[in-house]
Parts: structure tokens; sequence; C-alpha cells
């Protein structure tokens, strides 16, 4: 019989996976409820407008989710490659030089802008500890507590540290977690000048790795169940038959489950023999992402496609139109939770409006288009001490995918991708375990 294998969720972890098997002959079918690849990085349409549901940004050290890329034929133009650069208007101006590590850096802090020599050298200095350390600190221990201990200045944190923080953990320094932060570290700063670099799309979400995964599977007999909810897993002798399905009769030998936590968790029950991971998943703290997109027609143009704020609610504004998008939409994200939670819609646009116009010192052009995209769930808080699972389930032949599970990295699309690749390696090696 064809070794079938089912994934439920087209995210970017579930579409690694089926990317991973249909290139090693595997037959998969994926099942997703939303119409929309991309699970939680996607594309949404409204008004005549299509735009993300997050703004999401890579780094250089992004190594998986660039070789499927290339498997599945995405163009390199669909990325914007620039330098790391810290731009906050009338506060800080910070760009990487083209140098190997930590040359790239320590050039970068000379011509520095809006940073005393103190800090310069504060910052160099925690770099080479945590170099020393071997990116290795106490598991218990937060962001905000190591840059403490570290002799980081308040005006550092608050210009460095604390956005680079807010921006890969999606979670506030005084609960995030310190190590997870350091391997952010280790891989990009401390990694060189490429690892370091902003990987901005240019293309929505949906188009950037999940549309060309949906052709590569295409022509390779996999099939993808968009518009099809799985409501519950049933475990056979035989194998796996989900109830949603499509084809009701049709057993699969193993399944992955890449859905959200949340998700994830209730399917889990209803397998059985569960409950104790369907728990730990479902305690997972979680983040939410605001993105308030203001689309100001073709006058408006930020300094940089990317620019810092510190006054808030937003903490980063994209100038999309200077990375493949309208001309003039701005793209401004709010991380984690904050004061913003309370705000209505409405007030929550109207304070980025003003806020815009006071970081930037200028009235702004008239407002053609607005949106608010609040992913409650986007991310699970990246706190000290908290339990993630990993791939394996009490279940065989049942396994997990998802930027949730154990990593060195936060929730992020680059984690996403591993996890599904990791999927994919045990689902190949269960195959080659049956066939022997």
């Amino acid at each position: 019989m064809t070794h079938q294998v089912a994934i439920i969720g087209a995210g970017y972890a579930g579409l690694a996976c089926a990317v991973e098997l249909a290139r090693r002959g595997v037959q998969v079918t994926v099942f997703e409820r939303s119409h929309t690849l991309g699970g939680r990085a996607r594309a949404v349409a409204k008004d005549g407008w299509r735009v993300d549901n997050g703004q999401h940004i890579l780094l250089g050290a992004y190594a998986e989710l660039l070789r499927l890329l290339r498997i599945t034929g995405g163009s390199p133009k669909e990325l914007a490659h620039l330098p790391l650069t810290l731009h906050i208007p009338g506060h800080l101006h910070l760009q990487a030089a083209g140098l190997p590590a930590p040359l790239h850096l320590a050039f970068g802090l000379l011509r520095t802008k809006g940073l005393g020599w103190g800090d310069r050298f504060g910052l160099l200095r925690l770099m080479r500890t945590l170099k020393k350390r071997r990116f290795r600190v106490d598991s218990d221990l937060s962001v905000a507590a190591l840059l403490r201990e570290l002799r980081q200045s308040e005006r550092l944190i608050r210009l460095v540290w604390e956005p680079l923080c807010v921006a890969a953990l999606n979670t506030p320094i005084a609960e995030a977690s310190a190590q997870v932060f350091a391997n952010v570290l280790r891989d990009s700063l401390a990694a060189g000048a490429a690892a370091s670099e902003l990987l901005i799309p240019r293309v929505d979400l949906s188009e950037l790795f999940p549309v060309p995964a949906a052709r590569y599977l295409a022509v390779r007999r996999g099939k993808l169940r968009t518009g099809t909810a799985i409501e519950a897993i049933h475990h056979l002798r035989e194998g796996f038959r989900l109830e949603g399905d499509p084809s009701p009769r049709q057993v699969y030998a193993q399944v992955v489950l890449a859905t959200a936590p949340h998700h994830a968790s209730a399917l889990l029950d209803s397998v059985g023999s569960c409950d104790r991971l369907s728990a730990m998943i479902a305690a997972l703290p979680s983040e939410p992402i605001t993105t308030v997109y203001l689309a100001l027609g073709a006058s408006m143009r930020l300094q940089y496609p990317m620019i810092g704020l510190t006054r808030g609610p937003a903490q980063w504004a994209f100038d999309r139109g200077q990375l493949g998008g309208p001309e003039g939409l701005l793209a401004c994200v709010i991380s984690a939770h904050g004061p913003h939670d309370a705000l209505s819609r409405e007030d929550l646009l109207l304070a980025v409006h003003a806020q815009l116009e006071q970081e930037l010192g200028q009235r702004l052009p008239p407002l053609q288009w607005s949106q608010v995209i609040t992913e409650k769930r986007a991310t699970f808080a990246c706190r000290p001490g908290v339990s993630r699972p990993g791939a394996q389930t009490p279940v065989p032949g049942l396994w997990l995918a998802g930027d949730y599970l154990e990593s060195d990295y936060p929730a992020t699309l680059e984690s996403a991708v591993r996890s599904g690749i990791n999927a994919a390696a045990r689902v190949l090696r269960r195959i080659a375990s049956s066939a022997a």
C-alpha cells in the first residue's frame, strides 16, 4: 500500500514538511481550514487592498527557509536584502558594515549617530561577554535582568536592546527569556554581516513561500485541500482517519499536526492518549501582534524602508512602497501586550497616526485607506522556563510541527520551517523502518 501522509495545516511549518516529503517521493495530502495559505503568516484582502496579517522581518540566518525558497522556485528578488539598520528618527542611526564578525558591528558603531562612546563600548562589551560564555546564560534570567547584569545603559536598552528583543521574541524585555535572546544574537549579530542582514519580503507572506510550495506539491502528486477543516483524528489499528476529510474512508499511515497551538491541543484531545501533551500545549502563554496599515498616497515616503519608533504604541514602521508594495502604504507594528490593548481599533488607529506625525515631525498626507489587524495569539510568550513540547507524541506515527515547539529560537518563520523539516525527517525514518 502507498504510504500516505496527512499534514494538517498549510502554514510555513506544514508546507515545509510537505515539500521535504514530496521531494523524497512521499505522497502527501495537506489540509487547511482557510482558503488562504500561510497560517499565521498570510495575506489578507479587504477593500481592494492585499496586505499581510502581520509584518515579518527575516534575518540572513534564516538558512532553512531560504533553502526551501530556492527548492520551490522562489525568486531572490522577492526579498529585500538590507544591512542591519536601526534608524529611529531624531535619536539613533546604527548600520552594520559589510565586514566579517565582529568587525561589521564594530565599524558600524564607529559611524553610529545617537550613542555616546560609553554606550558603543557597552554594546560591544555585551557581545564579547556573551561570546566568552558561548552564548549560554542562566535559564531563569529575563532579558532585562541580563542587560542590568552586563551594565547596559538605559539609553542603550531603550534604543537598541529593547526594540531588538521585542521584534525577535515578541515578548517584553522584563518577561523575555535571556537565553533565547542570546541564541538570536549568536546567530545574527555575532555570525557575520550576511547572517545579520534584514530580509524584508517584497511580496505578501502567502506569495513568498506557501504559493510556490503549493505549485511544487502539485507537480509531485501532492494534494492540497484548502477550505477543509479537520475536526478530529481517529487512531485505528491500520493508521489514521480524519474527520472532515472529503475522502472519509482514506487511511493515512502517518499524520503531522502543523496547526496553531490552540488547534493542535483540541485535535490531540480527539486522538486519545495525549492528555499530558495537550495540557502542556494549552498552557503555553501567548502574545499578540497588531499591525496598523495607513495608505497615505504616493507623496508619502519614509527615510528608510524600516524605521524604529520610541513613543508608542507602535515600535516599527515599514514603508511598503520601498518594498514592492503600493507607494505611500505604511505598516506600523505593535508587538506583544501593553497599554494599547485597552484601546478600540479606532482609537488605536488615531494614536498611531498621531505618533507618526510627532516622531517624523511632519503632517501626514490625507488618509486614503486604513486597516488594523490583530493576531491575538500570534506567538507564544517566550519567557524563561516555558515548557515547549517536542515533535513526538505518545501516538506512533503522529507528529507535531510548529513554531512553538522546543528549539533554540522564538516563534519565527524560520523556527516554523525547521520544525516542519524535523517532522518530515521523523516521518521518513518511520517509513524506512517499516520497510526494513
